[in-house]
């Protein structure tokens, strides 16, 4: 049953993508022509949706399940740093030259796009490339007993990926570091 609901879920937000003209990659690139002819319409989409998840994060913040009963899984990490500034500047420039992010270039694609389809495999390669040098052993160092240190990929949120530890020893601890964050939340 939840996969029904989650399909109608993703059903209403391509249909709001449609609507809004967020799958237009012409009124995208309008939108960032700051300096050009500016078309300033899809600021109230962005406007509406950080609205919806002002409220949506509010109130998941207070849960410990989701409305289908899955564990609730929010990002404990406020760190701006450089993996997520860099990752910002590639995200914009891709969304700049291309004129799509994912989700409006994956129902463009279901649309029969082939700009959208061309978007969406380049967007899978640089997810796998990103995988792949995520992977690589980090030289780590961990104190304490019990201290556990998770190496190699950890996925992103729903994603997959491989970890080993190595355990540490002397004094009295018994810490989790995963990808750099002391919660072990491993969100990215």
């Amino acid at each position: 049953m939840n996969r029904v609901i989650e399909f109608f879920i993703g059903l209403i937000f391509g249909w709001g993508l449609l609507i809004s003209g967020m799958t237009d990659p012409a009124k995208v690139i309008g939108f960032l022509d700051l300096a050009g002819n500016w078309d300033p319409s899809l600021a109230f989409v962005m406007g509406g949706a950080i609205l919806v998840g002002l409220f949506g994060f509010a109130a998941a913040k207070k849960r410990t399940k989701s409305l289908l009963g899955g564990a609730m899984q929010l990002p404990s990490s406020r760190d701006i740093d450089r993996r997520l500034v860099l990752g910002s500047l590639a995200f914009g420039l891709g969304w700049g030259i291309a004129g799509f992010c994912p989700g409006p270039g994956i129902v463009s694609m279901g649309a029969g796009e082939s700009k959208a389809a061309l978007f969406v495999l380049s967007m899978v390669a640089g997810m796998l490339v990103f995988e792949l040098l995520n992977r690589r052993p980090k030289a780590s160092t961990a104190t304490g007993t019990g201290a556990a240190v998770a190496t190699g990929g950890a996925g992103g949120v729903g994603g997959t990926g491989t970890a080993s530890a190595q355990a540490g020893a002397g004094g009295n601890g018994g810490n989790s570091l995963v990808n750099g964050d002391p919660s072990g939340a491993a969100f990215g």
